[in-house]
C-alpha cells in the first residue's frame, strides 16, 4: 500500500493490488489508517478529480479541500502511479 502523502489527519494512498487489467488511475483516502471504506477519487487526464465515491464520509468542505490538493498535485501522483504499477490508465 504506497501512501503517497497526508493531508492533516487524511491519508491519500493507492492499493498494492488495483486488479487486472489494472483500473483506471485513483486515490483511495481515508483518516488515520487505510480502509476498505476508504473514499475512492479518479484523475482525469487533464489532472482533475471525480469522485467515485466517499465510503469513509468524509465531511464535504474536507473533501473538497482534499480534492483541491489531490488536483494541484496530480501531476506527482501520475508519476508514482507509473512508477508503481508501470502504466496508466485514465477514466477520461
Amino acid at each position: 500500500m504506497p501512501q503517497i502523502f497526508r493531508i492533516g489527519s487524511y491519508i491519500v494512498y493507492f492499493w498494492a493490488n488495483e486488479g487486472k487489467p489494472l483500473e483506471f488511475i485513483h486515490v483511495h483516502v481515508s483518516e488515520g489508517v487505510p480502509s476498505e471504506n476508504a473514499t475512492k477519487i479518479w484523475i482525469t487526464k487533464a489532472g482533475k478529480c471525480l469522485l467515485c465515491n466517499n465510503d469513509s464520509r468524509i465531511p464535504l468542505n474536507v473533501l473538497k479541500n482534499i480534492m483541491e490538493i489531490i488536483e494541484a498535485r496530480s501531476n506527482d501522483i501520475i508519476g508514482k502511479w507509473r512508477s508503481f504499477f508501470g502504466q496508466v490508465r485514465y477514466y477520461c
